[in-house]
């Protein structure tokens, strides 16, 4: 699934392909894709005449300000985006296209057919679900270590666990929770809440650069991810510790160990990730 980096990179490739563009017409052939409005049709017929003003990203959800309306678009496992010639062949998989005016189409593909669209009113895009529940942003200012130590305070449960948690830290998945752990040297199964003050501000200093990093390579291309563009990322290269199980650490040369926490495949170091103090919950 696509993670802050990736659906950055994602944003800001459609910012320069698609911003300011008229939309013409919409086709939905995948009706389950658009969950509001329930009728495609109508979300077509909302969609005509509508101007892209930006698209702007929320954790792993895209935003695309239009008029007065704004979709809001989560790619789940494989969804993406491409911008294409009218004339140019429709590919398998291919579920909602939005005709513009010019002659161009920007394509949703989606193998999985696991992707989401939210047509909502402008202004009113975080009131309601899919948004209102979203954590901290980490690339926001108000990332701080103080916000972060409160949404972890008190908290038994599996630090990477509730990393996932996009009720606590909006966009951070699989791969870049097993990354900064590994970069802050912290167990992925220490109790949340049991951090200590300087472990904390190293926790939240490793979210922020491993993302930043991520976002300056273009995200990682472990599986099918490319961008709006259809590059691919290279941050995967400058992986650490997430899918090098048997492999010798980086920093100390100790086997790679593979564990699952919160029934999520996790890599982690033994020697340079010890076990914390703390209890634990599933």
């Amino acid at each position: 699934m696509p993670e802050l980096p990736e659906v950055e990179t994602v944003k800001r490739t459609l910012n320069a392909l698609v911003a300011g563009k008229e939309i013409r017409s919409v086709t939905v052939s995948l009706p389950r894709i658009v969950r509001r409005p329930e009728d495609p049709l109508l979300f077509a017929a909302l969609l005509e005449g509508q101007t892209i003003g930006s698209i702007e990203r929320s954790g792993k959800f895209l935003r695309f300000n239009l008029d007065g309306w704004v979709i809001v678009s989560h790619l789940r496992m494989e969804g993406r985006y491409g911008l294409y010639d009218s004339a140019d062949p429709v590919e398998k998989h291919t579920h909602v296209i939005f005709h513009f005016t010019d002659g161009t189409e920007l394509r949703y593909r989606d193998v999985r057919q696991f992707g989401t669209m939210d047509l909502l009113p402008s202004g009113e895009e975080f009131a309601g679900a899919p948004l209102h529940k979203l954590g901290l942003e980490p690339l926001a200012p108000e990332f701080t270590a103080e916000a972060l130590g409160k949404k972890l305070a008190g908290k038994k449960t599996r630090l990477k666990t509730v990393l996932l948690n996009q009720e606590v830290v909006a966009g951070i998945g699989n791969i870049y929770v097993d990354e900064t752990l590994f970069r802050a040297k912290l167990h992925p199964e220490r109790a949340a809440g049991s951090l200590k003050p300087d472990e904390l501000e190293r926790l939240h200093r490793c979210i922020v650069d491993i993302l930043t990093e991520a976002v300056a390579a273009g995200g990682s291309s472990v599986k099918s991810y490319v961008n709006g563009q259809g590059e691919s990322g290279s941050f995967q290269d400058q992986h650490r510790i997430y899918g090098r199980k048997g492999q010798p650490c980086h920093d100390c040369g100790t086997p790679i160990e593979r564990i699952v926490v919160g029934g999520r495949g996790t890599h982690y170091c033994p020697q340079c990730q010890p076990a914390g103090q703390g209890g634990t919950e599933a």
